[in-house]
């Protein structure tokens, strides 16, 4: 029985933790998780923590490529999400596929649900951005109602609180209730993709290696597209 620690992106949490407990599980492995926004996961890695698997942006795994820090070749593509506009089960959707039908749908709502940038995801981080450059800064401020991780944003949206809410596929996925309209539209969506690689100092390459490969099988894309995100 090998020990596997993982550091995935925490929008992957329900999906990659349920496929990592069934590999743990058959193949008598103990599967550490340690789930958080890239931009922690990130901030840890500097500070010296480790893993044996990466899940992060291709950004992520591409700087500890170039550091070293993982083996050469272990890269590999997992999933991709985007940043999508959610809604609460049977409330009328309201058109966003243009930049000015965005406008227009933020104009109307009483409030919406963000991710918050504070908290370094990747949604949050890119909206925030987005809403200064379209001068839609002030009305952010206004009417957004910013929450520490997507699935928070999505449980605002069923729960009444927001109109909608604006964050990551996978987050909203794993909220009952909550409805994946679409994505945004330019420059307000964004597509993020994630890969894994093996730690290079691993002392489990073999066994992180498997790992990987159990999350990319050809037989896991329906869990994958039930959970929010599309495949390679």
């Amino acid at each position: 029985m090998a020990k596997l620690k993982v550091m995935c992106a925490r929008s992957m949490h329900l999906i990659v933790g349920e496929l990592g407990a069934a590999f743990g599980k058959a193949r008598g492995h103990e599967i550490e998780f340690d789930f958080g926004t890239v931009g922690g996961l990130e901030t840890k890695i500097a500070a010296g923590e480790t893993a044996d698997v990466y899940i992060l942006s291709v950004g992520g795994i591409g700087k500890m490529e170039k550091a070293g820090a993982v083996v050469p070749g272990s890269r590999r593509g997992v999933a991709k999400t985007f940043i999508a506009l959610c809604t609460r089960e049977g409330a009328p959707i309201p058109q966003f596929g243009t930049l000015d039908a965005f406008k227009t749908a933020l104009e109307n709502a009483k409030a919406f649900a963000t991710s918050d940038p504070g908290a370094g995801g990747s949604a949050g981080v890119h909206l925030d951005k987005a809403f200064k450059e379209t001068g839609l800064g002030a009305m952010l401020a206004a009417k957004g109602m910013p929450q520490k991780t997507g699935a928070e944003v999505a449980k605002r949206v069923v729960e009444g609180k927001a109109d909608f809410g604006l964050t990551l596929s996978g987050e909203v996925a794993s909220v009952p209730g909550a409805v994946i309209a679409g994505p945004l539209p330019a420059p307000f969506g964004q597509d993020t993709v994630y890969c894994a690689a093996v730690w290079s100092g691993s002392a489990v390459k073999d066994v992180a290696a498997d790992f990987i490969a159990a999350l990319t099988k050809p037989d896991t894309k329906a869990a994958w597209k039930k959970a929010g995100f599309e495949t390679p």
